[in-house]
């Protein structure tokens, strides 16, 4: 048995799902993925090809600047975050849930489930 991932980003400056920024998974065994989040702030395909995640370090990075540019957000530059990078382990099994609350000066994340 695996365990499973996945990841949701909140947008607290505006109060809403963070829709359309970048996410990049990396994690052992050479496990590298990239997607863009929906309109609910979520990343549903993040372990589309995956076959399996096995226990190790990951790192999951977020394309914070680009999303808040792309809002119509004024950064300073460079800007304050820019990539948001969180790194966790995760075990033989169970669901992982790692989601992102994050402003253009500040950021938040828990394992939620």
């Amino acid at each position: 048995m695996s365990a499973t991932l996945s990841t949701h980003v909140l947008d607290t400056m505006h109060g809403v799902p963070a829709a359309g920024i970048s996410v990049t998974l990396t994690g052992p065994d050479g496990i590298s993925a990239s997607v863009t989040t929906n309109g609910d702030g979520r990343a549903p395909d993040l372990l589309a090809g995956i076959p399996a995640l096995p226990a190790g370090a990951y790192r999951l990075s977020f394309g914070v600047a680009d999303y808040f540019r792309a809002r119509g957000v004024t950064l300073p530059d460079p800007p304050f975050l820019d990539l948001v990078s969180i790194e966790f382990g995760l075990g033989s099994s169970g669901h992982y849930h790692v989601p992102l609350l994050v402003s253009p000066f500040s950021y938040s994340t828990y394992r939620g489930s």
